[in-house]
This record gives structure tokens, sequence and C-alpha cells, in this order.
């Protein structure tokens, strides 16, 4: 193994990150906008967003075990090929089914990404460092990246299309100019392989052949969830994790209509939620710049856990406050609220990681973020539905902040130590 300086492998796994993410802000703001062109209606076009959740919920578990098994570097370049083949599809596809075939290509990447990036860099400051390492700046770094590249990416993809179209640039054949971000995005993920074939070196592992795989994919998924289910802290932050995808499921469905409601039309009320959405990128950057010192005024992890999930609680309970009322005041709220939102769930998330980190072994690392997300992503789903029946007003905002603060509250009890096995757990090196 190459092993890596830890500030070496801080700055590649920051790297990696940033490109991974800065395709998915490229097509983001003209996704739904693409399809629709196409002729595409909007019952069909959340039909193909549901084909990519479907898909990334499905895959969630065994892609994390096959990267425990096979390793991080082929997983995520089998991620980015995958992503490669899925934006160029999107970008010429003119029919129904090249444009499912996209979301399944891309719901597979989503899910193959889910965590190898974070366990190799946690894999090889611990290879350096022993257990006890300090990863939260790294985290919260990746963090950093992650939000910046969405933010960065929100605002090319958004503005690149109507640049286009006011330089007289039009279709060309079946690329339109809302498919340049996707063309875009397919360029940056060729980049984003080649980069992790060469900048990420691991540990060698034993050949995998077909049997081996079989075999050891569903025992590291079994093993990921017995320490979910064994570990009182891994099982806090899942609980966690399922508090905050109720969260961002209930902002993330009422913030368009919120938008629009504001600007009196659905036009404006769409330019309005992509400028929200990338201060909301930005705010979440923000915050996981300060998830290292979140933890150093807390004095531990879990108390910056608490603290910044409070936060982002007491933000979504003033966007509920302010739902009925229009006035400066009222707005003004509204916009301290949606930011403390987005910066108090990026200065909780790596504070998070590195709890769940020093929890498991490099064996089920992967496993266990995948377990993380499918989390938030199940709860979050569910959360949505019952907001959407809800009536429009301050309760569908107020349930949401609810049950992020009862999350949050979570960390109030004292953390108990588990059985000390090899690498895993350590003292919060606060």
């Amino acid at each position: 193994m190459s092993v890596l300086d830890p500030a070496v492998a801080r700055r590649r796994f920051t790297a990696v990150t940033f490109l991974f993410w800065l395709p998915v802000g490229l097509y983001i703001p003209a996704q739904v906008l693409l399809f629709t062109e196409r002729g595409m209606t909007l019952a069909t076009v959340a039909a193909l967003f549901a084909v990519h959740s479907f898909t990334v919920s499905a895959l969630e578990l065994p892609t994390g075990g096959l990267s425990d098994v096979l390793g991080r570097r082929p997983v995520l370049a089998a991620a980015g090929v995958l992503n490669v083949g899925a934006l160029l599809l999107a970008a010429v596809g003119d029919s129904v089914w090249m444009l499912v075939c996209a979301m399944l290509l891309l719901g597979s990447g989503r899910a193959l990404s889910s965590g190898p990036a974070e366990a190799w860099y946690v894999d090889m400051v611990q290879a350096t460092q022993g257990p006890g390492a300090e990863l939260r700046t790294g985290l919260a770094r990746g963090g950093t990246a992650s939000a910046a590249a969405l933010a960065v990416g929100t605002l090319l993809g958004g503005s690149l299309p109507l640049g286009l179209s006011a330089l007289g640039m039009g279709a060309v054949g079946t690329v339109l100019p809302l498919s340049v971000p996707a063309l875009i995005g397919a360029l940056v993920c060729a980049g984003y392989v080649a980069y992790v074939l060469t900048a990420l070196p691991e540990p060698p592992r034993p050949p995998a052949s077909l049997g081996s795989v079989l075999r050891g994919v569903p025992a590291t998924v079994l093993g990921g969830l017995r320490r979910g289910a064994g570990d009182a802290v891994v099982r806090r932050l899942l609980l966690t994790a399922g508090a905050a995808g109720a969260a961002l499921a209930s902002i993330e469905l009422l913030t368009p209509g919120r938008a629009a409601r504001l600007t009196g039309a659905a036009e404006s009320g769409a330019v309005l939620f992509a400028v929200l959405a990338c201060a909301g990128f930005a705010g979440t950057a923000l915050g996981s710049h300060l998830a290292p010192w979140a933890a150093r005024l807390t004095g531990s992890g879990e108390r910056a856990v608490l603290a910044t999930l409070a936060v982002s609680a007491f933000g979504l309970l003033l966007l509920g406050a302010t739902a009925a009322s229009t006035g400066p005041f009222a707005l003004g709220g509204a916009a301290v609220g949606y930011g403390l939102v987005y910066v108090g769930f990026g200065a909780a998330g790596p504070n998070e990681n590195d709890l769940l980190h020093r929890r498991v072994t490099g064996s089920v690392r992967a496993t266990a973020l995948s377990v993380q997300s499918l989390a938030l992503q199940l709860v979050g789903a569910l959360a949505g539905l019952g907001a959407g029946v809800l009536p429009i007003g301050p309760l569908p905002w107020l349930l949401g902040g609810a049950i992020l603060l009862a999350g949050a509250l979570l960390w109030t009890r004292g953390t108990p130590a588990p059985a000390r096995t090899g690498a895993e757990t350590v003292p919060d090196p606060v």
C-alpha cells in the first residue's frame, strides 16, 4: 500500500468529493426543463425521479458492501463511469425509455458512490496515525467540498442554457441548450474517473472471484446492520439521520411552492428557488467548515451534534412560524431560518460521521455509511408523503422542525463506551 501523508490524503479526498458533486450541481437546474422540452409531462418527470430514488434505495446497502469487499477505488471508478453514461443519455435522449435508462444509471452511480471516498480517507489516515487519528477536519473539508461543488455547479448549470440561447445558439439535433450542462458534467465525470484511478491508492486485497463477491457482500451487509443494531451510539446516529431526512424532505418539498407564492408566478418562483438552493449549499459549506470549531466550543462531538442540529431545528421552526405571513419581518425571519437550517446541517454532518467512524471497523465502514444514508432517504420519503397531505401553512414546517428537534435531543444522554475490538472505538480527540 502507498501510505499517504494525512494532509495529502485530506487534499485528495476533498478533490475527489468536489469532482463527484460538481456534475450533479451542473445538471440539477436544467433537468426538469430539459425533460419537459422533450415532451415529457410533469407526471412522467416525477416517475423518472422515482426511478432514480428507488434505484438508490435498492442498491444502497449492496454497493456499500461491495466497496468493503472489492475496495474503494474500483467502486468509485465504476460510479463515475455509470454517471458518464447517465449524463450522456440524459443530454441526448428523446424517448421515455432512454431517460429511464439514464435515471437507472444515475441512481446506480449514486449508490456506488455513497461512502467509499470517505471510507478511503478514514482508512488512509488511520493506517498512518492509528485508530486515534484526527478525522473531523478532513470530514469537514469533504462536506465543504461537496456543498461548494453543488453551489458552483448550480450557478453554472442554471446560467449556461440562458447564455447560449442569448447568443443565438439553438438545438443541434437532439442536443438542446439545456443539454449542455449535462454534457459538461459528463466530461467532468470522465476526469473524476481518471483522478480516482491515479490518485487514490489503497491496500492490496485478496483476488476477488464472482463467488467470493457473492458470498462476501451479503456477509458484509449483515455485519454492518448488526453493528448498527448492537451499538447504542450507531443506533442514535441512524435515528438522527432519519430525523434529518424528515426535515430535509419537508424543506425541499415546501420551499418551491412558497417561493412561487411569494413571487406570484411559477417561473419567477423557480428562479428564486434556484437562488435559495445555491444559498443552501453555501450555508452547508460554511457549516461543514465550522464543524471542528463547533466540537471544540461544545467540548465533544456528541455535544456538537446536539447543538448544531438544535440550530437547524430552530431554523425550521422559524420557517414554520413565518409561513402564514409575507411582511418584511416575516420574510427576514424566514431567510434567517433557511440559513440556520443548512449551516446547522453542515456543521452536524462531519461530527456525526466522526462518531460513526470511531464505532466501526474498516471491514464494514462503507456499509455503515450506506445504512446511515438509507435511513435518511427512507424516513425522508415517508415524511415527504406526510408533509404533502398536510394543509399549506405553518403545520408541515413545524412538524419537520419538531422531528428534527427530537433527533437533536437524543444527544442529551451520555454516550456509552462500547467494547473495544481492535481498531474500533477510541476517545473523541476534541
